[in-house]
């Protein structure tokens, strides 16, 4: 029998030459860090970081292959002095597209100025006539928001996208290859989001019909996804892989939100996803093969560290320069002060971030942090801080005004300045007693919320029974021990970012935990702006209470410039951790929820039992019969 085979069915085996290859370089979460700044590294201070550095390292890149893709993963704002000019300059924007950025899309903290502000800037960056990379998010749900309304937060944003042309996905032509990117806005993205208007389609399902749509009218080699999902530890949790399992036609995802810094690419099948770090400290850059199916292999992967080493461009700075000349005359000067300002002069080595994540501990960078709230407002009895608003360590040295901005940069507030203000609120002793719980409890699954504070102190056992793991809480005033009165009211500060998010403590743990901010007098507060605290009507800002507070101290140097009190060189059992595994010290001081968890247990064995009685007597019976 012969076996005919139509010529175009048979595809040719592609010489080594015809192969196509694509460069990519990428950067995610950088925050404006637009400068060059200093840091723990490995326990050493780094210069790192800094666009006029990383854009000598596109421009090397490009002189090799000038149709290298460049790409980011959002939340390019907030973290720096630049964005207080966010909405009038787009200080971030532009500056990719300087560099020669051709995608980004949203992250989370793109919403920190509300709708407005996002909306603003958006315009600002397009009326600015400069180069400005494509912004793409394919799950914004405009349909389902149409259906009910839109709101006037939701307009002025739509407005902002189709002034900018913000869209699902774009085809880019680099070389012999046609790219489409596409972006994505994540589940935790949004529970981080707590003022964006906008609803969201679930990530994988409308990254399907996104894929499906590019597969259909564009004749594409390739699929990239910018995302804003990030990767976790657990896979079956991790935002980003569950992308790449369910929608298997994309190649690469750029993984922005989590901050990770994947040495090593995650691979699920045919896709990739790669995530180089925050704030410009490195810049991934790899290269990909099409295989003989049309997909796309790995053949090289680095995360290229933005070091002192890395010459920086002179234009990219002066052009940095002079947008942040504009931060001293629109924002700074209200405030009585600029960018280089020396508030204090600093010799303790305070901890890092990633100390903040990694250790579950007392931080004396969460303590100075947290008494400066206290410090600024009178009558406070506990002051709350929480390692995800903390966007920065103090270096050895002096600390200026923008060091301590940079530390403590979140978002805006009702007045629609920069910076979030701090708030009055009162919880109950019982409630500052599950505050101290969470901590312990839930912290190591969500590190973002490892709390920080001044006038509670706490010690816990990580060996014990979760939601049990707190042995003694109480409050210290002036050096002094305060046993903690559960229906006593107490007069809590935070900033306006905290206040709103510990909704979610109630939410996440499906109503067992709840913490309900409230007024003196004890009533539940519906509207925590409500509750901003004001000086001659302006609104107290978080970072301008650090300011404060870092001025206050004595000049023991006598040069005219106050020292970091050496009260922060070692810690005072704020937070103390008990590792004992002592069966007494495990089991004793029991509360409701250990209890709870008990019965659960307890009513979850005797079922088991039931069953297996049940399953016996079945099988009894069945036997009886057949006999």
């Amino acid at each position: 029998m012969t076996l005919l085979v139509p010529l175009a069915q048979i595809t040719p085996l592609k010489a080594e030459s015809d192969t196509k290859e694509v460069d990519v370089m990428f950067t995610h979460d950088t925050h404006s860090h637009l400068d060059s700044f200093t840091t723990n590294v490995d326990g050493e201070l780094q210069k790192v970081g800094g666009f006029s550095r990383i854009k000598t390292l596109i421009n090397e890149q490009k002189k090799e292959n000038p149709n290298t893709l460049i790409l980011d993963g959002g939340d390019f704002s907030m973290g720096t002095l630049i964005q207080t000019v966010y909405d009038t300059q787009a200080a971030e924007l532009r500056m990719l597209g300087y560099l020669g950025y051709d995608v980004t899309t949203l992250g989370n903290h793109e919403f920190d100025y509300r709708s407005k502000g996002l909306a603003n800037m958006l315009k600002a960056a397009k009326s600015s006539g400069e180069t400005i990379p494509e912004l793409v998010v394919c799950n914004v749900d405009w349909d389902g928001m149409k259906k009910a309304g839109l709101s006037k937060g939701q307009r002025q944003i739509q407005s902002g996208f189709e002034t900018y042309g913000v869209k699902d996905y774009v085809v880019i032509q680099k070389g012999d290859t046609k790219i489409a990117v596409t972006g994505v806005f994540g589940k935790d993205s949004l529970e981080c989001a707590p003022t964006c208007e906008l609803l969201f389609k679930d990530p994988v399902e409308a990254m399907k019909d996104t894929v499906e749509k590019i597969k259909k009218k564009e004749k594409v080699d390739m699929v990239v996804c910018v995302s804003h999902c990030g990767t976790w530890e657990d896979e079956n949790k991790s935002e980003d892989e569950l992308l790449a399992k369910n929608v298997k036609d994309i190649d690469l995802i750029i993984s922005g939100h989590t901050h990770s810094e994947l040495k090593e690419p995650i691979q699920h099948e045919n896709t990739y996803i790669v995530s180089c770090g925050e704030y410009g400290k490195n810049i991934g850059s790899l290269s990909m093969k099409q295989n003989s199916k049309g997909r796309w292999d790995l053949s090289s992967y680095e995360l290229i560290p933005v070091s002192e080493n890395i010459q920086p461009d002179i234009e990219t700075q002066n052009r940095i320069d002079e947008l942040m000349d504009t931060v001293d005359t629109n924002y700074l000067a209200d405030f009585g002060y600029t960018r280089d300002c020396v508030l204090a002069q600093n010799d303790i080595e305070f901890n890092s971030l990633d100390e903040l994540y990694s250790k579950h501990e007392e931080s004396n960078l969460g303590q100075i942090i947290a008494d400066s709230f206290a410090y600024a407002v009178d009558s406070v009895d506990v002051a709350v801080v929480p390692s995800g608003t903390i966007r920065d360590t103090y270096t050895k040295g002096d600390i200026t005004v923008e060091d301590v901005y940079n530390s403590f940069s979140l978002g805006i507030g009702k007045d629609g300045i920069a910076g979030y203000p701090l708030i009055s609120t009162y919880l109950t002793g019982k409630e500052l007693k599950l505050a101290a719980e969470v901590d312990a409890s839930v912290s190591d699954f969500m590190t973002t919320a490892r709390l920080y504070c001044s006038g509670l102190n706490f010690t816990y056992n990580p060996n014990r029974m979760i939601l049990n793991k707190v042995t003694d809480c109480y409050l210290t005033k002036d050096g002094q021990r305060i046993e903690i009165q559960d229906d006593q009211l107490y007069h809590v500060v935070t900033d306006l970012y905290t206040g709103q998010m510990l909704g979610s403590v109630n939410k996440m743990s499906y109503g067992l935990l709840s913490l309900e901010p409230k007024d003196q007098d004890g009533n539940p507060i519906e509207n925590l702006e409500d509750h901003i605290i004001k000086e001659d009507g302006k609104e107290l800002k978080a970072w301008d209470a650090i300011a404060r507070y870092m001025r206050s101290f004595d000049d023991t140097d006598g040069d005219g410039i106050a020292n970091v009190s050496k009260y922060y060189a070692s810690t005072h059992d704020h937070k103390i951790v008990d590792d004992s595994k002592n069966i007494i010290d495990l089991i004793k001081k029991p509360n409701k929820f250990s209890a709870m968890i008990v019965a659960i247990v307890l009513v979850i064995i005797l079922l088991i039992v039931l069953l297996i009685l049940l399953i016996r007597r079945i099988i009894g019976k069945i036997r009886k019969k057949s006999k």
